[in-house]
């Protein structure tokens, strides 16, 4: 991410008005400051502008860390693909990368978590598939020492583990953030 790039584009600046103001900014002078006894080197840009510019200076340097963070943690789980690399690569907003990372996030002990353990998850999978009579395979799962009793409990199961895996799909995240 260029973030020299995006500022340049972003406030239609050029090259060098960008790379002065970060240099002022890094090196402490605040925003007063600069817009009032540096103009020179930002080109005139107002304290408006300069403040807007801090701001999303901060946020896309953040945004970066935080991109960095996620695909690191991601690889140290061993599960880092190069579609996961790309899509990180191209998110614009810390929401984006936030739900790139959800599913691989350190959880809590869920239900959806419980209903794995107790071996639900392929029922899950074939419900959401739509490829089974939804009665006949729960009576599969029926198993006392799981403490799968009845078909409802297999079935109440299979639909925690199905909210987890919707929750957790970034796409349908952000298409249902759109939404609403």
């Amino acid at each position: 991410m260029d973030i020299n790039k995006i500022l340049k584009e972003e406030f239609n600046l050029r090259d060098s008005q960008v790379e002065n103001t970060i240099k002022l900014i890094d090196e402490g002078n605040t925003i007063p400051f600069i817009a009032r006894y540096r103009k020179e080197m930002t080109g005139e840009m107002s304290d408006v502008i300069l403040r807007a510019f801090y701001d999303k200076l901060v946020y896309l340097r953040n945004l970066q860390s935080r991109k960095d963070d996620v695909q690191r943690i991601i690889d140290e789980q061993g599960k880092l693909t190069d579609e996961i690399l790309k899509n990180i690569k191209l998110a614009k907003t810390l929401q984006e990368v936030e739900d790139i990372y959800a599913p691989y996030k350190q959880k809590k002990r869920t239900r959806a978590t419980i209903a794995k353990e107790k071996g639900l998850e392929n029922l899950a999978i074939s419900i959401l598939n739509d490829k089974v009579d939804i009665n006949l395979e729960c009576k599969k799962y029926i198993d006392k020492e799981k403490e799968v009793n009845s078909e409802e409990d297999a079935l109440k199961g299979a639909k925690d583990i199905i909210a987890e895996l919707v929750s957790e799909d970034a796409k349908l995240r952000k298409y249902i953030r759109e939404l609403a």
